[in-house]
């Protein structure tokens, strides 16, 4: 494992691997033990599709991004097994650190051409001749203002990724149960679906009580017409002539 003494930038690690396979590695805090997430993150990820997520973790975040193979159209299938992760301070927020990962998955995939090499076959620290550019790319962008601009730039270049990113807790991936709030930037979509949820809500009980206004009509209909074939069989059909007749004689 590459590593370094130390602690400056507020980027404590970073990794590019193929499934749970470490390509390439650095990290700049190995007191602070974020190189041991990577390991509990990693097997939990999907790469069916595309995710840009955050994961709490005391004071650190854990940034990455997974990709997926429709994100390689072309390329050889083992590229949608691809993910570029860094543990960053809270304090740092996410656009710096998804701007980092940005440069670092174009880097990589600049020295790999994703559409001739087989990421499944790359052996553990296969790409470890990239550790010096992350261990570079981790002090520059966390450390000046340059480095922090350009990769706040690069997170500006990603139409939608800021929406994307989503904030879940390790705990709870991990199922311990642990009592951490899950943070997860999706406002827009729960307004949404909560004014969608309330127009339907509405049209349906419109639709609910016509159609018991039309139940109700039909009910009484049929009990009049109840009530008339009842009468009907004993005073005669169909103008009840037996019993209006005989009301007429006796008044007379």
């Amino acid at each position: 494992m590459a590593s370094s003494s130390s602690s400056s930038t507020p980027l404590l690690y970073s990794c590019i691997a193929y499934r749970t396979t470490i390509l390439t590695e650095y990290t700049s805090s190995p007191s602070s033990g974020a190189s041991s997430l990577a390991s509990l993150i990693l097997p939990k990820l999907n790469h069916e599709a595309s995710q840009k997520l955050t994961y709490t973790h005391n004071q650190n975040f854990v940034h990455y991004i997974a990709d997926s193979a429709s994100d390689h159209p072309g390329a050889d299938p083992s590229a949608g097994g691809l993910t570029y992760l860094v543990v960053a301070r809270s304090d740092l927020g996410r656009r710096v650190p998804f701007g980092y990962l940005f440069e670092i998955k174009k880097r990589f995939l600049a020295a790999y051409d994703p559409e001739s090499t087989d990421f499944s076959a790359m052996p553990s620290y296969g790409a470890a001749n990239l550790n010096g550019q992350l261990k570079s790319l981790m002090v520059d962008y966390g450390t000046t203002q340059g480095g922090k601009d350009d990769a706040i730039g690069n997170v500006q270049n990603e139409i939608d990724n800021v929406k994307g990113i989503m904030t879940e807790n390790i705990e709870r991936v991990l199922e311990r149960g642990e009592n951490i709030n899950l943070l997860v930037d999706k406002t827009d979509r729960l307004g949404g679906n909560a004014h969608d949820f309330r127009v339907r809500s509405r049209s349906l009980r419109r639709r609910m009580w016509w159609k018991n206004v039309k139940l109700m009509a039909l009910l009484v209909v049929v009990i009049i017409f109840l009530i008339y074939l009842f009468v009907g069989f004993g005073c005669g059909l169909p103008g009840w002539s037996r019993c209006v007749g005989s009301n007429k004689r006796h008044e007379e």
